[in-house]
């Protein structure tokens, strides 16, 4: 996740059980765990393993909007699921699907500090707040929901 001086990919406990129960179901999964410092770019084998998925999962999580990163993938997945039909499932991990949709909390925050870091790139900035809401327009699970 992004910090004020490197930015790091990190495995979360609830990613790590997904994948391990996605596993148990022999349903393929890519988690890609690599560490990535300030100004990486996604990886082209997680785009290509992006397009050559039948079904994104999308955690969003309360800090999920401060990684640039994890904001180019939501874009990428969206533009898969317009042009190939890709089937895109939202979680909301402890967050209200309305905070990612209407970018309001630490979403709010996110993109104002974005918005002050990526001031030649407004179109970049656009494209994640388009990005956020139309992923939490989709049917998802909400886990605040799930005892």
């Amino acid at each position: 996740m992004a910090s004020s001086s490197s930015s790091s990919y990190a495995i979360k406990p609830e990613q790590s059980y997904l994948h391990a129960a996605l596993q148990r179901e022999k349903i393929e999964t890519y988690m890609d765990d690599k560490k990535l410092e300030r100004g990486d770019e996604i990886t082209p084998a997680l785009l290509k393993a992006i397009e050559e998925s039948k079904i994104a999962v999308i955690i969003f999580s309360e800090n999920y909007a401060n990684s640039t990163w994890c904001l180019d993938e939501l874009v990428h997945i969206l533009e898969c699921k317009q042009r190939h039909g890709q089937c895109v499932l939202p979680i909301f991990y402890e967050i209200d699907p309305s905070h990612v949709r209407n970018q309001k909390g630490s979403y709010a925050t996110a993109i104002a500090q974005l918005e002050q870091r990526f001031t030649d790139q407004m179109d970049k900035i656009l494209n994640w707040r388009t990005a956020l809401g139309e992923a939490a327009k989709l049917a998802g699970l909400d886990s605040r929901n799930i005892r």
